[in-house]
């Protein structure tokens, strides 16, 4: 079990949270102030190598005495890109749905750790996600939405890969914490991915054509 906080370090951690939050939203709308170079560095590490990413998490606690981002710019970048994104998605369904007609979705952590510093987790955990399945699916989905087992097969990889690097960065993001015990708790939910993935693939579920039916309304 994650190990609980005490009273009075706990409402000491709670008075420090709002300044530091206030000073997080003020900074979303100063561009200037924000490390716009070293949060494309964070991406592109998630994506390669994750260590190193919570290994400088360390190092800002060290320095700033705080495991949260102070730093809104990684937040603010990966809005504009899930928006490009689903810009994007929307643009290529509408006019595939012309060319058809016309031409013939944190853990739940204890007091003790910062709740900026779960939302970074999330944040970082979520960008690979990100380039898996909007980004690369993107420029697969003609193929990952077809009919057939290769299709199916894809998908499911592509679905099962996603999820399971998400849940593998949640484990480092809260394994590099120290007052932590049992931190492979994060990693349980890789194990039902592996475990149901062969099930939905014999079965025929393919995940691409669920979301897109369920977010396009437009049976494929």
């Amino acid at each position: 079990m994650l190990p609980t906080a005490s009273r009075g370090r706990a409402s000491s951690s709670t008075s420090r949270a709002n300044p530091m939050f206030v000073q997080y939203l003020r900074r979303i709308v100063k561009w200037q102030q924000m490390d716009i170079e070293y949060s494309f560095w964070q991406m592109l590490h998630l994506c390669t190598s994750p260590k190193v990413v919570y290994q400088h998490t360390k190092y800002h606690k060290q320095t700033k005495n705080q495991w949260a981002r102070d730093d809104p710019a990684f937040v603010v970048i990966c809005s504009f890109l899930l928006a490009v994104a689903t810009l994007a998605y929307c643009a290529a369904f509408l006019t595939n749905s012309y060319l058809r007609e016309e031409v013939p979705s944190s853990y739940a952590v204890e007091q003790r750790v910062e709740w900026l510093y779960a939302f970074d987790v999330h944040c970082n955990s979520f960008f690979p996600v990100f380039v898996l399945l909007y980004v690369i699916h993107y420029f697969v989905s003609p193929l990952l939405v077809a009919h057939g087992f290769i299709p199916v097969l894809l998908s499911n990889i592509l679905f099962m890969v996603a999820a399971s690097y998400y849940h593998y960065l949640n484990f480092l993001g809260y394994d590099v914490l120290p007052f932590l015990e049992r931190t492979t708790f994060f990693l349980y939910p890789i194990g039902v991915v592996i475990v149901l993935s062969p099930i939905l693939i014999l079965s025929g579920f393919n995940p691409s054509r669920y979301f897109m039916n369920m977010y396009f309304s437009h049976r494929l």
